[in-house]
């Protein structure tokens, strides 16, 4: 059983920042990639930026140069610091973990984010 429990997110003004962090227990043995999703009222979940176990990094194009993600490894924990925050990055985000061993990956219950103009 693994769960997944985000924190960080809330309502803030356009420009503004926030930092998101998803932390795992249970019976957790080597995550492989680790991420983070988003959903929007109406439209459908897309992938907002993802870590590998070696650190590589990828990232939307819609939040390139103002999102950061990060993982700490001994704390089983990913975040996703959020910079320069537009109305349209309000959504629902999702932390996502692939684990080797389960070989499947699991979501978290999901985070509020809203960007007030």
């Amino acid at each position: 059983q693994v769960q997944l429990v985000e924190s960080g997110g809330g309502l803030v003004q356009a420009g503004g920042s926030l930092r998101l962090s998803c932390v795992g227990s249970g019976s957790i043995f080597s995550i492989n990639r680790m991420g983070w999703y988003r959903q929007a009222p109406g439209k459908q979940r897309e992938a907002v930026a993802a870590i590998s176990s070696g650190g590589s990094t990828n990232y939307a194009d819609s939040v390139k140069g103002r999102f950061t993600i990060s993982r700490d490894n001994a704390k089983n924990t990913v975040y996703l610091q959020m910079n320069s925050l537009k109305p349209e990055d309000t959504a629902v985000y999702y932390c996502n973990v692939f684990i080797d061993f389960f070989n499947r990956d699991y979501w978290g219950q999901g985070t509020q984010v809203t960007v007030s103009s």
